[in-house]
């Protein structure tokens, strides 16, 4: 069964991740999702199998990805932080980017 994160932690995260890293989450899409041209990302949702971000496309067209923990299912808040970690490390190597230092 999916974990449930409550609603303090999916807030706090989602106002993390779409204050301080757009950047990273249009990365993590365009890595991982079905558009490597998106030109915007913004995290909509997660549970403990993965997340959600709504994208929209060069064509100005939005949708929704879901993408799957790199490291399986996870049940606990400070997890959340190392599999988003994960992820745009993972994305980083994919496109070629550098990645920032954590």
């Amino acid at each position: 069964m999916t974990h449930e994160f409550d609603l303090d932690t999916r807030r706090a995260v989602l106002a993390h991740m779409n204050a301080d890293h757009l950047d990273d989450n249009l990365l993590i899409v365009r890595a991982f999702g079905p558009d490597p041209a998106a030109v915007s990302a913004v995290m909509a949702g997660f549970d403990g199998d993965g997340g959600e971000w709504v994208i929209a496309g060069a064509d100005g067209i939005s949708s929704s990805v879901r993408i799957a923990w790199p490291g399986g299912a996870i049940a606990e808040r400070r997890e959340v932080r190392r599999e988003v970690v994960a992820l745009y490390d993972a994305a980083c190597e994919r496109l070629g980017v550098t990645p920032r230092p954590h």
